[in-house]
């Protein structure tokens, strides 16, 4: 099938790998600018492009894909349809018209719930234990389109985000690929999305990194998970950001402030209270250094049992 594929994030490059090892013709690949990363803030290449270059695809980054030009481009290549795949800006009306068999979209969730920007994030910080890709016909507007195909995986509520969205990505890979099969076969279903069970899945803001220690112990884990390995859950401690990747549920613990540390395990880690039961933390990064075990930044730092974390 000649496809466009539009894709960005890391998320989207086993869908592309797959179509391409698939053999699928993809003479353009659109994927977004080149953007500051790191603490050096050099310009990087999204994982998209990096993989289009690996194989030699012809890739394009616009700043804008509103614009006549970027319109001409794609009517001229005569797509069949177009992938979308974490690419990061919905489609204006006039692209979404171009493809005969239309503009597939795969999505981090089984929709219509967690629609928007942050699907995955957002179902491990609200504690789902179920979690899926869908794909879908893209409409005008955002994650509203019919639905194609979906597969669920069950989590055991170890899983960061991380480990979710890598496993996730490559189940939308394969689902991408049955779904190209059956619209090829004229066989591919088209489920119009139920509105009313429809939730959302903003963009992550600052305000979701805070911990906030009054709340209870399973609330502030899954939003570790949530936010682990980036950007990741952060407190105060000693006027310094200590970013919070890994912990275990502690529910017996003695009465005190949250927030407040009631007992140091030097060779595991140390346990915080939280506003219902507490948390052992077992992995951290203080700020301007490395990740690392909680029981190695005891050794280097001076946390004891009545410190308390989250006030500046």
């Amino acid at each position: 099938m000649r496809l466009i594929f539009m894709g960005t994030a890391e998320f989207a490059v086993p869908s592309l790998r797959n179509l391409i090892r698939a053999g699928h013709d993809i003479p353009l690949v659109v994927t977004q600018p080149d953007r500051p990363a790191g603490r050096g803030r050099r310009l990087t290449p999204p994982p998209v492009k990096v993989l289009a270059d690996e194989y030699e695809l012809e890739f394009c980054q616009p700043e804008s894909i509103r614009t006549q030009d970027f319109y001409e481009t794609i009517q001229g290549i005569k797509p069949e349809a177009i992938i979308v795949v974490a690419y990061g800006k919905i489609l204006p009306e006039n692209i979404l018209s171009v493809p005969p068999l239309g503009c597939i979209n795969v999505h981090g969730s089984l929709l219509p719930p967690y629609r928007g920007a942050a699907p995955v994030q957002r179902a491990l910080m609200a504690g789902e234990t179920t979690v899926g890709v869908s794909t879908m016909y893209m409409d005008k507007n955002m994650d509203t389109g019919d639905i194609i195909l979906q597969e669920k995986i069950n989590l055991d509520g170890d899983e960061d985000y991380g480990e979710t969205i890598a496993t996730l990505a490559e189940v939308g890979a394969k689902l991408l690929l049955e779904t190209l099969v059956q619209i090829e076969k004229g066989i591919a279903p088209r489920q119009p999305q139920d509105d009313s069970l429809a939730t959302y899945a903003p963009p992550l803001t600052r305000a979701d990194e805070l911990i906030k220690w009054d709340t209870n112990n399973q609330n502030i884990r899954n939003q570790i998970r949530g936010l682990s390995p980036q950007p990741g859950a952060y407190t105060w401690w000693n006027k310094e950001k200590l970013k919070i990747f890994k912990t275990q549920i502690v529910d017996e613990v003695s009465p005190g402030l949250p927030g407040e540390v009631t007992k140091i395990v030097p060779d595991q880690g140390f346990v915080v209270r939280t506003g219902k039961g507490a948390l052992m933390i077992l992995e951290v990064q203080k700020q301007g250094k490395r990740r690392m075990l909680a029981s190695e930044f005891l050794r280097g730092n001076d946390l004891r049992e009545g410190d308390r974390l989250g006030r500046w």
